[in-house]
């Protein structure tokens, strides 16, 4: 009987666990002085970065950014074709990878593994930053007419984000560069993507040094 109950506290645990694995953000800050021309006129590609954290604010600044709801009808402030809202966003960090979910502006952990270096991949500065975000698409969503159809939107899609990044970056005093060398065949595991989804593109994330 004492194994029993022994057995169901570790099931309860462990479930309580599981549940504590996702992380609310606070509600993004979307009053920034920097305007749009400004970030353009200064918008650049950054490979150095410091060793200063980013705060929970900055990044579901960033994220919102990035692909969050900005409208009503849950549409994303990135477009994508045929409003497929394919492309998901995963923070890797030294504590783990984790989901951008943009209905509840939260994080939902995939993996404790530090995956920074499977995206920077080669490019070893990109594994310096604190963060690096994975922009991923899903064919599923989105219905082509052959089969290289889904790929090439799925690109296009990720190229929007992408640009939202970098000048969401530089109105936050962040520096960043986009990049599409990673261990795809590494994150597509770790971060247990289906068989449909593939990582587009990668952005080392951190203050400039």
């Amino acid at each position: 009987m004492k194994k029993i109950i022994l057995m169901a506290c570790l099931v309860l645990a462990s479930a309580s666990a599981m549940a504590q694995e996702v992380k609310k953000l606070p509600e993004p800050n979307k009053k920034v002085k920097m305007t749009l021309f400004e970030a353009l006129q200064q918008r650049k590609s950054v490979r150095t970065y410091s060793d200063k954290d980013i705060d929970d604010m900055k990044l579901s600044q960033l994220l919102w950014a990035a692909v969050g709801i900005n409208r009503a009808d849950g549409r994303l402030t990135s477009p994508t074709a045929i409003n497929a809202q394919d492309i998901t966003v995963y923070v890797c960090r030294k504590d783990g990878a984790w989901l951008y979910n943009a209905k509840d502006n939260s994080l939902t952990k995939v993996s404790d593994k530090d995956l920074r270096q499977a995206a920077a991949s080669r490019q070893a500065f990109s594994a310096k930053a604190p963060i690096t975000l994975v922009l991923v698409s899903d064919n599923a969503k989105l219905r082509g007419k052959n089969n290289d159809e889904p790929t090439l939107l799925g690109a296009m899609d990720a190229g929007y984000v992408s640009q939202n990044i970098d000048l969401a970056c530089e109105a936050l005093g962040l520096a960043t560069v986009p990049r599409a060398t990673m261990e795809k065949d590494t994150l597509k595991k770790e971060l247990k993507l289906a068989e449909t989804q593939n990582a587009v593109l990668n952005h080392p994330i951190g203050y400039p040094k």
